[in-house]
């Protein structure tokens, strides 16, 4: 291309490109133009919205602080003056105060929002004055505000109407607010009460507190964030006091603390804890078993003697089972009666605890034998409370005297007797059937006047004695005990029975009174007395008797044993007639002692016998007996031997009655013994009597005879009938003795004589009874 044309294509291309760019420049331009009154647009509202926001925060009562990246004021606070100034002491360098007061107790907390964002919010004390403090960090700058803690709840929340201020100062309950350092920030009435300080700044002053414990869980709250609760007892005002301690977290640290005082409840509490241990230890004591089961049906408390009643493992019953469990324990030990459906049975016993009042007493009967009284009741405390008697033995006891009772009706309604008994009220208790037909009362009539006067009205119609009456009201009716005592007495009723009475007081203050219709008996005793006038009458007839015959029958005897003796005497009398008269003279002889005899049994049976005491030798005694029958032993072909100590001592009795008594002996031995045979006189002595004995080798008594060998006029094998043993037995009884009789049929027989050393003086004459006088 030729030069031309290159410069006018150059040329053409500039003047292009002059104009592109002159009209960029215009469009530029106008695009600046509208930038910038954008930009002038917004820097206006940003200063109308910065100047908003500056009156908003002066508006209320808090005050904000910037805060540069090395912690120190970005700024003045912002916040109304007079907040400013009661933070900054009114210095010129306000933030730079504010700040320095926050560092002490919020340092850690100011330092960690500046460098790491960390947001916090508290209470502290400036001037005795509770602030809430907050830190936030917003647009890349952090900030701290401050705000009167006087307006806020005791939550620490939000700030309310100082009303709720207001309210809480008047609680009753001491409630205090602690700041994030654990300084006292705010305290109501109560609480300055207690600690006995007048404002909060003079408690701060002391360094008061409520309660040690108290603060450590007020601290534990501000250190946790979470709820605490705890129980203290204080002591002021000589009392001890129990508090409830509430400790709340109220945000940023700050915690407040409610002091509930429950003295009252820890009191009653504390009584009812030793009401129910005393009340389980007495039951603990009960005889009876006891089980206690709570409101969700499982053991609360049993006594040892439920333990025992059942034979339960004790370590099983401090599992708590439940009632359902325990049956179903007690069953497979079959200590629950035997039931066919004992599902039925168990859902009925579980169903008492919807009762709302105590059920009737049921009995068990176990297989065992035992029988259990159950009583189920309601607790108070919830549940339901069991108690189980073994009345096993009450049954047994009540079947026992049931019995006892009905043979006691039976037996009196057997008496003859009219017996009532009147009980310690005076009413009438027990009757039987004998005392309706002696006052001629029916069952119905006496059930109708049970009372004593009632029942006297009754009878007096059939004994009419007013003094009677009243006596045995006396008896009956007077608890007094020397008024209680047995008396008897006897009267006339109106149909001419006699009537005896008489009262026995009982052992449970009852009273027995009895009447005994003994018009037959007075009848017979009149009679026996009739009688014994007339056996008197005949006892003397016959003594006279006997001794009017007696001494007509001596006269004759002594002339037939006098011409007997005379006709022995013959020489030229053969020899068979002079064995006759000796036969004569023995028959007399004989008939004559048999009448002294007659004679002496019949003084003793008129009690006119008397004996002449006196010493008597034992020794001297027997030679006399056995020197007059020795000849008849020994004309028998028989042997008599005489035995007694030598220094056996006298004894005092009557010698010529107890001679009496063993010639009679010797002379029953001297017809029993036999050719060969043998006659014993023998005497022992004990320390209080001698013994004689006349003993032979003779025949002997049959058994049967033996119980009456000493009465009068028995027919015996050993001689016929007779008194001479009646008459030794009477002897040696006149003297305090006895006699007795050993035999052995076919052996021979023993007659032993009890006499005692001093002889009792009954029969004695008064000159000769002796006392105390020693042998």
């Amino acid at each position: 291309m030729a030069e031309a044309d290159i410069a006018y294509v150059a040329t053409a291309g500039a003047a292009g490109l002059a104009l592109a760019v002159s009209a960029w420049a215009v469009r530029l331009r106008a695009r600046l133009a509208s930038a910038s009154d954008l930009a002038q647009d917004r820097c206006a509202d940003a200063l109308a919205d910065l100047g908003r926001h500056q009156s908003m925060l002066r508006a209320f009562d808090d005050v904000s602080l910037p805060l540069t990246p090395d912690g120190r004021p970005a700024g003045d606070p912002i916040g109304p003056a007079e907040l400013i100034a009661r933070l900054s002491d009114e210095t010129a360098e306000a933030g730079e105060a504010i700040l320095a007061r926050l560092a002490l107790p919020h340092a850690g907390q100011i330092e960690a929002l500046v460098h790491r964002g960390e947001a916090f919010e508290g209470l502290l004390s400036l001037d005795h004055e509770p602030w809430r403090i907050e830190g936030r960090v917003a647009g890349g700058v952090a900030w701290v505000r401050l705000s009167p803690a006087s307006s806020l709840t005791l939550t620490g929340s939000e700030a309310v109407e100082s009303g709720l201020a207001l309210l809480a100062d008047a609680s009753p309950t001491p409630t205090w607010v602690v700041d994030g350092a654990g300084k006292l920030a705010w305290a109501n009435r109560a609480w300055l009460a207690e600690v006995g300080a007048e404002t909060i700044e003079q408690a701060l002053e002391k360094n008061l507190s409520f309660d040690r414990g108290a603060d450590a869980l007020a601290a534990e709250t501000g250190r946790l964030g979470v709820r605490q609760e705890g129980f203290r007892w204080t002591t002021g005002g000589g009392a001890r006091r129990a508090w409830r301690i509430i400790a709340e977290p109220a945000g940023g640290g700050a915690v407040t603390v409610f002091a509930i005082e429950v003295t009252e409840a820890e009191e009653t509490r504390d009584n009812l804890r030793r009401h129910v241990e005393a009340h389980d230890e007495t039951l603990n004591h009960l005889a009876d078993a006891v089980a206690i089961f709570g409101p969700s049906k499982r053991l609360a408390f049993h006594n040892t003697a439920f333990q025992t009643l059942f034979d339960i493992d004790p370590a099983w019953l401090d599992e708590r089972p439940t009632h359902a469990e325990l049956l179903d324990r007690l069953r497979q030990r079959r200590r629950l009666p035997e039931v066919v459906d004992y599902a039925g049975w168990k859902a009925r016993e579980l169903q008492f605890y919807e009762a709302s009042e105590a059920s009737p007493d049921d009995s068990w009967s176990l297989p065992d034998g035992r029988t259990l009284r159950v009583v189920r009741q309601p607790h108070p405390l919830g549940g339901i409370l069991l108690i189980f008697s073994d009345i096993t033995d009450e049954l047994q006891l009540r079947s026992r005297f049931n019995a006892q009772l009905q043979v006691q009706r039976a037996t009196l309604d057997k008496l003859n007797d009219a017996v009532a008994v009147f009980g310690s009220d005076g009413r009438l208790r027990l009757h039987n059937e004998a005392f309706e037909s002696f006052w001629r009362l029916t069952a119905d009539r006496i059930e109708g006047a049970t009372e004593f006067d009632a029942l006297a009205e009754l009878c007096k119609p059939v004994l009419p004695d007013p003094a009677l009456w009243l006596g045995l009201k006396a008896r009956v009716a007077d608890p007094d005990p020397e008024s209680r005592v047995a008396i008897s007495g006897e009267g006339r009723t109106t149909d001419g029975r006699a009537a005896a009475w008489q009262t026995r007081p009982l052992p449970d203050g009852a009273t027995l009174v009895a009447f005994s219709d003994v018009t037959a008996r007075r009848e017979l005793e009149q009679a026996l007395v009739q009688r014994e006038q007339a056996l008197a009458e005949s006892q003397a007839l016959k003594r006279e008797f006997v001794g009017s015959v007696s001494y007509e029958l001596r006269t004759p005897l002594t002339t037939i044993v006098g011409y007997s003796e005379l006709l022995e005497t013959l020489g030229d009398l053969p020899e068979r007639s002079r064995q006759h008269a000796g036969a004569i003279r023995v028959a007399a002889s004989q008939l004559a002692r048999s009448i002294d005899d007659v004679l002496d049994m019949s003084q003793i049976d008129a009690g006119e016998m008397e004996l002449s005491l006196g010493d008597v030798r034992i020794g001297d005694l027997f030679e006399e007996a056995a020197a007059k029958v020795r000849g008849k032993v020994e004309g028998r072909g028989a042997s008599l031997t005489v035995t007694y100590p030598p220094d056996l001592r006298p004894i005092r009795a009557d010698a010529r009655r107890v001679g009496q008594a063993l010639e009679h002996l010797l002379e029953n031995a001297a017809r029993a013994v036999s050719e060969g045979g043998a006659v014993t006189l023998t005497a022992e002595a004990t320390a209080s009597e001698v013994r004689l004995s006349v003993a032979d080798t003779g025949r002997g008594i049959p058994y049967h005879l033996q119980p009456h060998v000493f009465d009068r006029f028995v027919r015996r094998e050993r001689g016929g009938p007779g008194v001479g043993l009646a008459l030794v037995k009477a002897l040696v009884e006149l003297h305090g003795g006895w006699a007795e009789v050993e035999s052995d049929p076919g052996k021979g027989a023993a007659f032993i004589l009890h006499l005692p050393f001093g002889a009792a003086t009954i029969a004695a004459p008064p000159e000769l009874a002796l006392e105390g006088e020693d042998f």
